[in-house]
């Protein structure tokens, strides 16, 4: 049987923490880098190591799940918010990744004679309110 100190359980747990507060907090998928600049106002000192580490084990727990954005590296949200169809808004000036709720439907339409759809991502990109307010 392994025994690690008190501090050291008690560190990784506040890491742990400040990671899953960042999420709560930002309500949008975000990138590795985006939680860490989040949770380190929580745990100054806090390694991306330990960001990465954590978010891997918040994966295999389903408590998260990966957001592909085409071209670029995974975002992340929350499972409970994946649970609900959405699709996302990628910003090409910042970067940040929003949700975007509902869906234009009739997707099926447009698929060739005798194709079946069985899921579907629409990812659309542009700027969003603050970029676009800072560059008029």
């Amino acid at each position: 049987m392994s025994h690690q100190t008190p501090g050291r359980s008690q560190r990784q747990t506040q890491q742990r923490d400040a990671i899953w507060q960042a999420f709560k907090a930002s309500g949008r998928p975000m990138s590795p880098a985006e939680i860490h600049e989040h949770a380190q106002q929580a745990v100054p000192g806090l390694g991306m190591a330990t960001v990465y580490r954590n978010l891997r084990k918040l994966e295999r727990e389903e408590r998260i799940v990966p957001v592909h954005v085409p071209g670029e590296p995974d975002r992340y949200e929350t499972a409970k918010a994946a649970e609900a169809h959405h699709h996302h808004f990628h910003c090409e000036v910042c970067g940040k990744v929003y949700d975007i709720t509902g869906c234009p439907g009739g997707l099926a339409d447009l698929l060739p004679k005798g194709f079946e759809l069985t899921a579907h991502e629409i990812s659309m990109r542009g700027r969003c309110e603050a970029c676009s307010l800072a560059s008029e």
